[in-house]
């Protein structure tokens, strides 16, 4: 019963800070996009002095601005859950993780709040240089605040640069470079502003082509879509760069997130990349006979190559992760979960004994207490693991979000290409076709980036922090029945937000840019 108990309270905490991160999600990409564009052309109007592109900029401002207020709110709330929801997650690794985050509020936040204030009252009343520099600062303010947020997340990912001290029970930073330009982070940041740098070209290519159907305001249209589009297409082709990355690191630091997201069963060399699959519902764990596809199409060797830029390598499925027995790249070889979860519960209890003999006064039983914790310290997190199958994230979710994932990267490219084909043609006006095409791809590009989460976030379940501390244990004791009021209370409350935010945005999009 207690057991049970605890599940739904770990299930109801997950699910909302998930309902919270998705929310805030939909409103950052914009706002990383939207800032870009708007400094773009409003540079073309310092250049020219024409008030068209000052009007032009003012639109876009006007909607980056109605988007940013919201986004705010929704990622306020969401840090304000590392303590009420994840106060154990808090204590043990609040060193380390509130430091990026300490230092996004303190740099990156009061920097977007100081020059945001510029831009949006400062027409007409600072000089147009110094406009200028606050559009971008405020731009660049918030591509910052995202630098140190997915600092954050990435350490989550691949955690580095810290040492457990057993007298606090805290991990403590030791290295703030290591965390902070992590190789994972760094992608991280890159594909993840890019991908709202295309949502951002999305909805300004799909807002505009709305002006077109209607047959107003065509000179400003034409301009967005032009700069919105060759914008759109540079970030979409660097979004594909910086995602081969990111499996790269993802095969080096998280294999079995990569196994889920490919279905990745049994491991081999030369392994194939699923291009098309369906996956078959009756596999429920990773030693029964039951074949994991329906049906699939593969890429001969890709996978192999994706994961260690070698065509011909191992590649290890979800069974040889959890039995171990292969050789890893540094030469050893590797444990199976069995013994890292043997090893966890050896770390946990020399820690317990450490403390008593401390207390004790006992230095000598406590010296050799800690020299077992150190040597089983990388394993501390398998000892809250209870069954080896809870090692295996949700496939069939993986799998499926990054697929969608994939294929609505390769649209945005073939979306932008083509829109660029018509405004060079000049037939983009006649063409109305496409203004549909362009209207119904904004949903998409929010489809994308949502998806690109649930394969980061659900892709490394169970740990919070990875083979460090798993979800269960970094919950607050706190009532099932309270996560599940608070859950409805900011599904309600996010969702007006939302529905408000869309018939504002609407609203200003119908009065569209001012007039002379």
């Amino acid at each position: 019963m207690i057991e049970s108990i605890e599940t739904s309270l770990v299930d109801w905490s997950r699910a909302q800070f998930a309902l919270t991160a998705m929310y805030h999600w939909i409103f950052v990409p914009l706002t990383l996009g939207l800032a870009v564009v708007m400094g773009i052309m409003e540079t073309v109007y310092y250049k020219t002095g024409d008030e068209f592109w000052k009007r032009t900029t003012k639109f876009w401002m006007k909607l980056f601005g109605i988007n940013f207020a919201v986004g705010v709110a929704t990622g306020l709330i969401l840090e304000f859950q590392f303590g009420t929801n994840w106060s154990n997650y808090s204590w043990f690794v609040g060193d380390i993780f509130g430091a990026p985050l300490a230092i996004e509020g303190m740099l990156a936040f009061f920097m977007e709040a100081t020059f945001i204030a510029v831009m949006f009252f400062g027409w007409n009343k600072v000089s147009k240089g110094f406009h200028l520099a606050s559009t971008w600062l405020t731009g660049l303010g918030a591509t910052i605040s995202a630098w140190w947020i997915l600092v954050a997340n990435a350490w989550m990912q691949y955690p580095v640069g810290m040492e457990f001290n057993p007298d606090t029970v805290r991990n403590e930073m030791v290295d703030f470079m290591a965390v902070a330009f992590s190789p994972v982070a760094v992608n991280k940041f890159f594909h993840t502003v890019l991908s709202g740098w295309v949502l951002g070209a999305v909805f300004i290519v799909g807002v505009s082509c709305w002006f077109l159907w209607k047959k107003r305001d065509v000179k400003f249209a034409l301009v967005s879509i032009k700069i919105a589009a060759i914008f759109g297409l540079t970030a979409s082709l660097l979004v594909a760069v910086t995602g081969d990355g990111s499996a790269y690191k993802v095969a080096q630091t998280q294999p079995m997130k990569l196994a889920a997201v490919e279905g990745f069963y049994e491991g081999s060399e030369q392994a194939g990349l699923v291009a098309v699959g369906v996956l078959n519902p009756a596999k429920e764990t990773y030693n029964d006979s039951i074949d994991p596809f329906l049906f699939r199409i593969e890429i001969p060797k890709m996978l192999s190559f994706l994961s260690t830029r070698n065509a011909n390598a191992f590649v290890p499925g979800i069974k040889d992760i959890l039995e171990g027995g292969y050789l890893l790249d540094d030469g050893n070889i590797a444990l199976s979960a069995a013994e890292k979860m043997r090893r966890g519960t050896i770390a946990i209890d020399a820690l317990s004994t450490y403390q008593q003999a401390k207390e004790a006064g006992n230095a000598q039983v406590a010296d050799s207490a800690y020299r077992i914790l150190q040597a089983n310290m990388p394993y501390y997190g398998y000892g809250y693991i209870k069954e080896v199958n809870d090692l295996v994230p949700n496939v069939p979710l993986n799998f499926y979000a990054f697929r969608m994932m994939v294929i609505l990267g390769g649209y945005f490219i073939l979306f932008f290409g083509l829109i660029l084909f018509f405004v060079y043609k000049k037939s983009l006006t006649k063409t109305r076709w496409m203004h549909w095409v362009a209207m119904l791809t904004i949903p998409l590009g929010y489809i994308a980036g949502q998806c690109g989460w649930i394969v980061a976030e659900c892709g490394r379940q169970p740990w919070a922090i990875v083979d460090l501390l798993p979800t269960s244990a970094g919950i607050s004791r706190i009532s099932t029945g309270a996560v599940q009021t608070t859950f409805i209370l900011f599904l309600v409350l996010f969702t007006i937000m939302l529905i408000a935010e869309i018939g504002i945005m609407i609203k200003e999009i119908k009065k569209g840019p001012e007039r002379n």
